[in-house]
């Protein structure tokens, strides 16, 4: 496949590189379609650049480093890569969980990681168990100011709410989707109350059914041996690979009733308004891109 037009898949900014994996030996990526090449100058720079047809390389794409990864644009994004402000406090666990390919859209997995749903059949006697398969209600809403997705006052019975609990409880969550391609959850820490954790997942879709994802976490936690933190996300997220590699279409529909939403789809509802507004097809059931 070819690179897309999509204007809005363009001008987004993407992970696609973890930062101390960039060396001065170029490593080959594929974003939306495109090839590129990526390296670390001498100078300590990340360099980006698509490769173009015949091998010929393009010019100096756009690049930041910021939470552990190099990220780059294919277009000319108006703003900049969203703001995690846990990433700045010093006494935080920074713990990226790494890449996993997923076959399915992007826009897929966003969404699947905001439904709470599952978790009692998918994530069985982690993030939920019967019978408490009820979703209670919650708020959503397209924040205008941010434009951003967020669903508020979201609760759910866990078996284990972190790693360092092996007791279940009710836990208080809040989603957050600030960009189409990355979606956050935070949740109260269970050492310390009164700050949430927060999970990040950064989402590289190398075309519209075919992705990489980066978990990553910011977390109050002074206890658990870091394989332990790495463990408990990597099995949960391997857990929604199966689910969501197996949805029908791979692509998301944002056609009105092409799915029909339950109660407890506030936030999808929620989301798939706000890409159909911003007008993005990449990764839709829409007119290809």
């Amino acid at each position: 496949m070819t690179k897309t037009t999509d204007p809005v898949a363009l001008d987004a900014w993407y992970a696609i590189e973890t930062s101390t994996d960039l060396t001065a030996a170029p490593i080959r990526q594929r974003l939306l379609g495109q090839d590129l090449t990526l390296r670390r100058l001498e100078d300590g720079t990340a360099d980006v650049r698509e490769i173009r047809e015949g091998g010929a390389l393009g010019p100096a794409l756009p690049v930041q480093e910021r939470y552990g990864c190099v990220w780059t644009t294919l277009g000319y994004p108006t703003r900049d890569i969203c703001d995690i402000p846990e990433s700045r406090e010093d006494d935080r666990r920074f713990v990226p969980c790494g890449w996993v390919m997923l076959r399915a859209s992007g826009l897929r997995i966003v969404e699947n990681f905001l439904d709470m749903a599952h978790f009692p059949f998918v994530h069985t006697d982690i993030l939920g168990a019967e019978p408490y398969t009820e979703v209670p209600h919650y708020h959503s809403e397209i924040r205008r100011d941010v434009d951003e997705v967020w669903a508020t006052n979201c609760t759910f019975f866990q078996p284990r709410i972190a790693a360092t609990e092996d007791k279940g409880d009710f836990v208080h969550l809040t989603y957050r989707v600030p960009s189409p391609f990355i979606v956050m959850l935070y949740r109260i820490c269970p050492t310390s109350p009164n700050r949430l954790d927060a999970i990040a997942l950064f989402i590289q879709p190398i075309e519209e059914d075919l992705c990489r994802c980066q978990p990553i976490m910011y977390l109050v936690d002074d206890r658990s041996k870091h394989i332990d933190l790495l463990n408990f996300e990597q099995v949960i997220f391997l857990q929604d690979k199966i689910i969501v590699e197996n949805q029908r279409p791979l692509l998301l529909p944002l056609e009105p009733r092409a799915e029909i939403p339950t109660r407890a789809d506030s936030s999808s509802v929620a989301y798939r308004r706000w890409l159909k507004e911003k007008g993005i097809v990449y990764g839709t059931t829409g007119k290809a891109a």
